[in-house]
């Protein structure tokens, strides 16, 4: 069941071909040891990593929010004018967003955006960062950035999928329950379900 560069670009025509490259080497080094060895794992774990990344085009997280979308995506951390006064501020929005969060210090401590989300999955959080990093042999909580090189970005994604019971959730053909666990709610349910439904034909 090895994965290759030309089907991830079936997968996401706007993925970078190198990019695609170095993604299909490390699935194909690190999926079969984290369990996800079946195709209909690899389906699910594949449809949410494209769009957790948008189509592998994505390994940082964007914050660059409007007044109007920060009190939509982030309610009880920015009131109407709080929101205005941040808007488009990206590494202001991620210190007072993840402040007091995930192992983080306060806005002031600039943690929010040092540990803002990164790789596959979006990894967020100090405390994130050092316990994953300590699971995958990179000191993630030290050298932050390293979370969105595209090789360790799949192996915190298979830590997560793991610590999470993914693989049973792929089993019963669940992309509710999947994404359920990596978003914590159903955001982007339509596009994940196209993946994976574009995925179920690239590997039937």
């Amino acid at each position: 069941m090895p994965v290759t560069a030309d089907q991830l670009s079936q997968l996401c025509p706007d993925a970078k071909p190198d990019v695609a490259k170095t993604l299909a080497d490390s699935f194909n080094a690190r999926l079969p040891a984290g369990g996800i060895n079946t195709n209909i794992r690899l389906r699910h774990f594949l449809a949410q990593c494209a769009h957790e990344s948008q189509g592998f085009t994505r390994f940082e997280e964007n914050l660059n929010y409007s007044a109007e979308a920060l009190l939509t995506t982030f309610p009880s951390h920015f009131d109407v004018a709080a929101a205005h006064d941040y808007a488009r501020q990206k590494e202001r929005i991620a210190n007072r967003a993840y402040a007091n969060r995930n192992g983080n210090g306060n806005e002031a401590s600039g943690d929010g955006w040092h540990y803002r989300g990164r790789g596959l999955f979006q990894l967020t959080g100090r405390g994130n960062y050092r316990t994953t990093g300590s699971r995958v042999g990179a000191d993630l909580e030290a050298a932050p950035d390293r979370a969105a090189d595209p090789d360790i970005a799949v192996q915190v994604a298979v830590a997560f999928w793991n610590d999470n019971g993914l693989s049973a959730r792929a089993d019963a053909d669940d992309i509710k329950g999947v994404t359920q666990k990596i978003n914590g709610g159903q955001t982007g349910i339509a596009d994940r379900t196209q993946l994976l439904a574009k995925a179920k034909t690239i590997w039937p």
